[in-house]
């Protein structure tokens, strides 16, 4: 950013991607993610994101097992956010061990961030 006296001023940004999963839309730390692939049968779906419309994407991670691909429905694209426009999520909240933040700058209302190897983690558990 460029101000009036000529100075360029540069404020610490994360990238994030943000994405649906049916209505809702998520954020994660777009370095997360290595590659937006056709998503496949065996894919790793959480229902606590919410019901999927179609699936037909997938955001593809590394995980300390491998390589895993969580399904979606539509990627709408990585922009920068300041850091300032994140907020962890407090201890008290009682949320989904994958939802690490919220990203206020993207909308009206704040976007959940999750963190991608925790989603595959907690496959299966309830």
């Amino acid at each position: 950013m460029i101000d009036v006296d000529g100075l360029v001023r540069t404020e610490e940004e994360v990238d994030v991607l943000f994405f649906e999963v049916g209505v809702h839309v998520y954020g994660v730390d777009a370095s997360q993610v290595q590659r937006i692939e056709r998503a496949l049968p065996g894919d790793l779906v959480r229902p606590e994101l919410g019901a999927l419309h179609q699936g037909r994407r997938a955001l593809v991670f590394d995980t300390p097992e491998g390589e895993a691909h969580l399904k979606v429905d539509v990627v709408r694209g990585v922009r920068p956010i300041n850091v300032a426009d994140l907020r962890r999520l407090p201890a008290a909240v009682t949320a989904s061990s994958f939802a690490i933040g919220v990203c206020l700058e993207e909308e009206a209302h704040p976007i959940l961030l999750i963190d991608l190897v925790e989603t595959a983690k907690t496959q299966g558990r309830h």
